[in-house]
């Protein structure tokens, strides 16, 4: 200490000492001053300090303890004094006052004070603190309360002269410039033992400590956060009030939201359910017809009041028991209506909720669908094998070989009511929330009023039985095992006949936009016809069993890049797609002779070349679905791509014939005659999980966001229902 407050060195040694200052110097100063002005010769001769050796080795019985840094002669006078010597007020006027004074107004007084030149010349006084004294700094670090009680209560317990000396060394230090106080701290590292560096090490790790996230910006802290995982970003949310704050905000989620609903994450590959589709669906329904009318306004209610105005559409779900407390697919727990009174606007605000709300709700049901948790409902009532179903929000149709169209309530397991009409076996159906569409083997095709049970109308036109329905808008698509496929238009009241397929036709799906309808066959093939000009764009070529199911993937699906380029076996070399002309003689599509072209990233204009020339005549026109898969009774299900005609992959796992097909752009599943359904990641086409329980063979499932359904032979429909799984349910999927 007598190094840190004394005069300064003159020609490379110190002044010779007073009477006063020998007297004010401690039992610790002393030996320093004296060794500091042995002799060399001195120096050789003098037996070497016990420090060097309990400090170097760190061991021995006192090794915790600061060593002992005297020489033998210096013990007695060392136990003699058993506190520091008060400093003498003459040394503190000559030594610790004058410092304080010519530091301290440099540091602390205002700018405009006079004889303060270097603080007035600096014109942003923020620039002369650091980080963590910077007194704008939004986190600055204030002193530990529970340190400072411990270094108190450590004071108290010195003597008065003792604290005065202590007090005076923080004082020079805090007093000191930066210059002055990095030496001092090198002279003090020089004289620390290993037990004072360990705990200099151990504070200063805890000093260093940055927390970043408060003192960035808001938008810059949002998006560093935003780079974070779900679970690591709930763990910053418990480190501090504002990381909870900055967290939670709904510029975080959203993009959470945006990365994973509806959609396969490239990086983490976590998917996460849409739900609520219908309520999205009466949405746009709605906004549409707002805009249609001059008068009417769209406006956003909750489901309560929507209900209770009477606006709930034909079909709609019920508010179930009205507390407020139903899933939410938007954020804005909302439904539309044309709202042309006033008296309605001031009285009911939209409700919200937090984006991370909206995330949690969907990561629950992902998490349950990943590890097959699920409670598990059984809808018995077909006297016979259940061959067809659609599943929609909370409501199920299911056909069976009983000539029978049931409707039921999941919730409840209830059956709403029997559809009869037909005279044979049900082999397809659809429906929406006004209609219901139904092909039976009695070669008729049936609408319903399925609200009310009322046949509304009967299409007659195959020949043979009906085995697949399917429409879009105003048009309808039915297959038939009289080989063809026919195209009705509600609104021109036309048809016309598709012929090609030299078999039973199983299965068929319209694109709207595109003008395209695809059709699988018994005869082994997919066929994608323009319906524009009634001919065949693409013949499919690969399965080498019947072809029992073709369904067209989202436009927001995207494979593996290693799928996509031919890497590891992708590359089918026995799929190959053709194109069929009138001529009756296949010719291979110009997409399989130059397969380096498949293989590459073509452009927007080369894909729209591979469809035909009636895609290239009309750019305005879409392109149809780009990926779509099929089930057959080869045991495979396979991915394509229609505008290059690959088989892009070939995805095995059922024993048996694949009979059924039903996805999105998170997972796909499959019944088999094997009686397991599957579940398959469409990306990569790994089986993520097997399900068995039924009897027989597994002819149809149906999937949506929270629910998965299955229809046997066995007359039993099985509803997997995957939210609000409680303490009863069982873990029935098998993961792979």
């Amino acid at each position: 200490m007598e190094l840190s407050v004394h005069p300064s060195i003159t020609n490379g040694r110190p002044p010779p000492p007073t009477n006063d200052d020998i007297d004010a110097l401690s039992n610790d100063a002393v030996p320093a001053y004296r060794v500091a002005h042995h002799t060399p010769s001195q120096h050789k001769s003098a037996p070497a300090p016990p420090v060097v050796q309990d400090a170097g080795s760190g061991a021995g019985p006192n090794r915790g303890q600061n060593c002992k840094r005297l020489r033998p002669e210096e013990e007695e006078r060392h136990r003699s004094r058993n506190s520091v010597t008060n400093m003498s007020s003459t040394l503190i006027s000559k030594t610790v006052t004058p410092f304080l004074k010519e530091h301290i107004p440099s540091l602390y007084a205002p700018i405009g004070k006079s004889h303060n030149e270097e603080t007035a010349k600096a014109k942003d006084p923020n620039t002369r603190y650091c980080y963590r004294h910077s007194p704008d700094s939004k986190c600055r670090r204030a002193a530990d309360e529970a340190k400072m009680v411990m270094i108190q209560r450590e004071l108290d317990k010195l003597s008065s002269a003792d604290q005065q000396a202590i007090t005076h060394v923080w004082s020079l230090f805090s007093a000191a410039p930066s210059r002055h106080r990095e030496l001092m701290l090198q002279g003090l590292l020089q004289q620390l033992c290993f037990p004072q560096l360990s705990l200099v090490s151990r504070e200063v790790s805890e000093a260093l400590k940055i927390d970043f996230i408060t003192a960035l910006p808001v938008e810059i802290s949002q998006k560093i956060l935003c780079y974070l995982d779900t679970v690591s970003l709930t763990k910053a949310a418990q480190v501090s009030r504002r990381w909870r704050q900055l967290a939670d905000d709904d510029a975080v989620w959203v993009r959470m939201c945006e990365q994973h609903v509806n959609r396969k994450c490239t990086k983490c590959g976590w998917g996460l359910p849409l739900l609520e589709r219908k309520r999205l669906r009466n949405y746009t329904r709605q906004r549409q017809l707002a805009k249609s009318n001059p008068n009417g306004r769209v406006r956003e209610l909750d489901d309560s009041h929507a209900e209770q105005n009477g606006h709930n559409l034909p079909g709609k779900r019920a508010h179930e028991g009205g507390s407020g407390e139903s899933p939410v697919g938007k954020r804005q727990r909302t439904n539309v209506v044309v709202n042309g009174a006033k008296g309605h606007q001031a009285k009911h605000e939209p409700k919200t909720r937090s984006w991370k709300a909206v995330y949690k709700d969907r990561w629950q049901v992902g998490y349950n669908w990943k590890y097959g948790r699920c409670n598990i409902r059984i809808l018995k009532g077909h006297t016979n094998g259940v061959t067809c179903l659609q599943l929609d929000d909370n409501i199920l149709a299911s056909g069976s070989y009983d000539a029978t169209i049931k409707i039921w309530n999941i919730d409840t397991g209830e059956e709403i009511r029997t559809l009869r009409g037909h005279q044979a076996g049900i082999r397809a159906l659809q429906f929406d929330d006004s209609k219901l569409i139904s092909g039976s083997l009695d070669n008729t095709i049936k609408i319903w009023n399925w609200h009310t049970g009322e046949c509304i109308s009967t299409l007659q036109g195959h020949t043979d039985g009906v085995i697949s329905v399917h429409f879009e808008a105003q048009l309808l698509a039915s297959g038939s095992m009289d080989k063809s496929v026919k195209i009705f238009d509600f609104n021109s009241k036309e048809t016309f006949c598709l012929k090609g397929h030299s078999d039973w036709v199983n299965c068929t799906r319209l694109d709207i936009p595109s003008r395209t309808v695809m059709s699988a066959s018994d005869d082994t093939t997919i066929k994608m016809w323009d319906l524009d000009s009634q001919t065949v764009i693409r013949t499919f070529e690969g399965h080498v069993g019947h072809v029992q199911q073709v369904m067209p993937l989202p436009a927001e699906y995207e494979p593996d890049d290693e799928l996509t380029t031919g890497i590891n076996g992708a590359d089918n070399s026995d799929a190959v797609s053709v194109n069929s002309g009138r001529s009756g003689t296949p010719t291979i599509s110009f997409s399989q002779i130059d397969r380096a072209a498949c293989i590459s990233s073509p452009r927007e204009d080369e894909i729209r070349g591979l469809y035909g020339p009636s895609f290239t005549s009309d750019l305005s026109r879409p392109l149809p679905p780009r990926y779509f898969l099929t089930g057959g009774l080869d045991s495979t299900i396979r991915l394509w791509d229609s505008a290059t005609g690959r088989c892009l992959k070939t995805m095995f796992g059922h024993l048996e014939g694949v009979w059924s097909l039903a996805g999105d752009t998170i997972r796909v599943i499959s019944g088999a005659n094997d009686g397991m359904v599957k579940s398959w990641e469409p990306r990569s086409g790994k089986c993520d999980g097997t399900f068995t329980g039924h009897r027989g063979p597994v002819t149809c499932v149906g999937l949506g966001d929270s629910r998965m359904a299955s229809g046997s032979e066995d007359g039993e429909v099985r509803i997997y229902s995957f939210k609000d799984v409680g303490s009863g349910s069982s873990d029935v999927g098998t993961p792979n």
